[in-house]
């Protein structure tokens, strides 16, 4: 899937390395530069994946997920906001409305370390419809040797947020990942608290945890790709270590049954307690990925 977008046609050359194409219903930007490649879709300023130079993909997309208006994308980074999970009402969207709609472009750079973009979305008809709050919401990134990310809320409200990360492994089986703390919310057994007892999480069956006390740093150690993935979180509360499982991956129709093996979701959330955006002070959420090292 990311080999296609790459080989869409070019509508727009907008800098030297950064273009605008269109992937099936939905606008792309590709990044395309000596440090890095990389790709987004307009809609959710969804970054589907990057690429430093001479390593391999650090995020998964999926091969069976839509490119339609107003449909979640499978794989990533989808930007949950305003909410975290479920919405307060049935017919609210999960993970909240801001990975739906159309974002704006509103700036970008490019040096010889990589490239930088920002993407906008304010409230509209469209929003309030879901959530009766002004906002005006940034998500800005920066593709080179690192990737960082920082979504920054402008408004007067209380939201809970994640930037919901999708990493390209190559098999959950021999992943695991430090640094997540130890005490948990673990949503397949209701909620319940659990404890790890190493600091160490393995994925051997559906995981979906919120960890409440995590580090500055986790690490993805991949055995397979013989390489491993520091993400350094910022303004978070929680990390969330999710894995669909076999079960599940074969119910979800924009996943391959299979899917599940080549990744694994560790999230920079703020979920178990909301964040506060004042007139005077926004809400930011950020993440910066690296390859740390091969083994």
């Amino acid at each position: 899937m990311i080999n296609k977008i790459f080989a869409l046609p070019v509508i727009e050359q907008i800098t030297p390395s950064v273009s605008l194409r269109k992937i099936d219903e939905l606008e792309a930007i590709v990044v395309d530069h000596p440090q890095a490649r990389g790709s987004f879709t307009l809609q959710g300023a969804h970054l589907l994946s990057w690429k430093p130079a001479g390593e391999e993909e650090v995020l998964w997309l999926s091969d069976n997920t839509p490119f339609q208006n107003g449909k979640a994308i499978r794989g990533g980074v989808p930007i949950c906001w305003p909410w975290f999970g479920p919405g307060a009402q049935a017919d609210l969207p999960a993970h909240g409305f801001a990975r739906n709609l159309p974002w704006a472009l509103t700036a970008h750079n490019e040096d010889e370390s990589g490239v930088s973009l920002t993407f906008e979305l304010q409230s509209s008809d469209a929003t309030r419809k879901y959530w009766p709050h002004d906002f005006t919401l940034y998500a800005r990134y920066k593709l080179g040797k690192t990737c960082e990310m920082e979504l920054e809320a402008h408004g007067e409200f209380e939201v809970n947020s994640a930037l919901h990360t999708y990493f390209n492994v190559g098999d959950i089986a021999d992943v695991k990942v430090s640094g997540l703390g130890n005490k948990y919310i673990d949503k397949v057994l209701n909620a319940s608290l659990g404890q790890l007892t190493d600091g160490v999480q393995t994925f051997p069956d559906r995981t979906d945890r919120v960890y409440l006390e995590p580090e500055e740093c986790s690490v993805i150690h991949d055995a397979s790709l013989n390489r491993s993935i520091d993400v350094i979180h910022h303004h978070h509360i929680n990390v969330v270590g999710w894995n669909p499982g076999p079960a599940l991956s074969v119910s979800m129709a924009d996943m391959p049954d299979e899917g599940y093996k080549t990744f694994v979701c560790i999230e920079t959330a703020c979920a178990s307690a909301p964040q506060k955006a004042t007139a005077d002070k926004p809400a930011r959420l950020a993440a910066t990925l690296r390859v740390a090292k091969k083994a």
